[in-house]
């Protein structure tokens, strides 16, 4: 039999993709935002695998469920320095249209998980 893992998960892989690409997109904002936007980015994003990862960890449903909120609050946060970033030019349209999709791509995959772990709390109850 073989062990759960969230490595598995699509959610975890297509989040791990988002933070790939915002650390690429990084590499072309100007020194200045070194330790301002891009540090919040950095991390904003990085918060999402790893709340996912933190959550498939607990055995609560309840707790599961309150992980998949905060990798989706982080995820509404990069999201928001994104659009910031465009507006700087410090991405391009087509940039931001390719994460955006990126971006959305996880937020339905966390809502699908959401959806599907709260349907099992209402069924336990």
């Amino acid at each position: 039999m073989k062990k759960y893992n969230y490595k598995d998960l699509d959610l975890y892989k297509a989040s791990k993709d988002l933070v790939l690409s915002v650390y690429a997109l990084l590499r072309k904002f100007p020194k200045e935002e070194q330790y301002a936007l891009c540090d919040q980015l950095r991390r904003a994003a990085i918060s999402i695998p790893s709340n996912i990862a933190e959550g498939m960890g607990r055995v609560s449903t309840k707790e599961q469920i309150h992980f998949l909120e905060i990798a989706y609050g982080s995820l509404r946060e990069v999201d928001c320095q994104l659009d910031i970033a465009k507006d700087l030019a410090y991405i391009s349209d087509e940039e931001i249209v390719e994460i955006e999709n990126k971006l959305e791509k996880v937020a339905a995959l966390i809502a699908g998980m959401r959806n599907q772990r709260s349907a099992s709390l209402n069924a336990k109850h």
